[in-house]
């Protein structure tokens, strides 16, 4: 015989129900907003401690267990929130965004309808210039004066584009084959959804200081201005140990203790073997793993002692 169960009810969160179908706007004229979502903090207590019932009744309790989940990287029960998006975004962006092959996705066809009239403008003072030592990055802003004739070439642009592309759909051209040559800035919209897991994740790469500027737009207000609202206790926590926290690999960690213990010959040591101290004619040799390990020793107030 069964034994009775409690009725249960749809989780809501009301600081999320304020801004549910609120277009959030992102660059000149994109924006984000969500449709609907499943869960809350709650739910993902509820899910890890496979209970049907309402869960714990202190918050702090909820807070403890999420805060564990996400430090030891039990990723499950966040799979048990997800999120449904609207967005209107660039196509560049969405190129970068649809790398992420963890949601379900239906996209604005420019074969059935007519592109949307729309694309991003770039000001004088915002022309970014390549990064000289990461080739996918920038570095670094172009002078105001040649980024005013940048900005006029790029109205042309746009406006040629639009012409020829409205000029072959009046003469009966087809939509897929008319598109062709619209630029990369026109926007797109789209449904995206997604569960919080892999959310979390999307926003841990596209809001790191080395994604492109244009989608750290987008990210930063699904995080700051949607996640956190939505999952507040697990925002907190994604924020402390994923997004703000420091990944040591085994040599870090040894520099670092090195380092700390003032063992300078040892962690030099270590570094050499790793290759970290090759020269060249001008001094030490690019190396991106050696950089990246000066930066953390950087956050411990340490200079590396290769540099010294």
């Amino acid at each position: 015989m069964h034994r009775e169960l409690e009725k249960l009810t749809r989780p809501g969160v009301e600081a999320l129900d304020e801004i549910l179908g609120v277009a959030l706007p992102v660059l000149d004229d994109g924006f984000v907003r969500v449709i609907d979502y499943m869960g809350d903090d709650r739910a993902i207590v509820q899910a890890a401690r496979v209970s049907y019932g309402a869960g714990t009744k202190h918050v702090q309790e909820d807070r403890g267990l999420i805060r564990y989940l996400m430090r030891h990287r039990h990723t499950t029960p966040f799979e048990m929130c997800e999120l449904k998006l609207h967005v209107r975004v660039p196509m560049d962006a969405w190129r970068q965004w649809i790398r992420h092959r963890t949601a379900s996705v239906n996209e604005y066809s420019t074969r059935y309808s007519v592109a949307i009239d729309a694309a991003v403008l770039t000001a004088p003072e915002a022309w970014r210039l390549q990064s000289g030592d990461n080739k996918q990055g920038s570095a670094g802003l172009l002078d105001v004066e040649r980024g005013t004739t940048l900005s006029r070439q790029e109205r042309m642009v746009h406006r040629l584009a639009r012409e020829a592309y409205e000029a072959r759909l009046a003469l009966g051209v087809a939509r897929e084959q008319a598109r062709k040559d619209l630029p990369l800035c026109t926007y797109t919209e789209a449904y995206w959804k997604i569960d919080l897991h892999n959310l979390l994740h999307f926003l841990d790469l596209r809001l790191d200081l080395h994604a492109q500027e244009e989608i750290r737009a987008y990210s930063s207000v699904i995080g700051h201005e949607i996640v956190k609202r939505w999952v507040p206790l697990t925002w907190d926590a994604f924020l402390d140990y994923r997004f703000l926290a420091m990944h040591l690999s085994r040599a870090e960690a040894e520099i670092v203790g090195f380092v700390a213990r003032g063992d300078v010959g040892a962690a030099i040591e270590t570094a050499r073997a790793l290759g970290w101290l090759e020269r060249g004619a001008s001094g030490l040799k690019r190396n991106r793993e050696r950089a990246e390990a000066e930066e953390k020793l950087a956050r411990f107030g340490l200079v590396p002692p290769w540099r010294k």
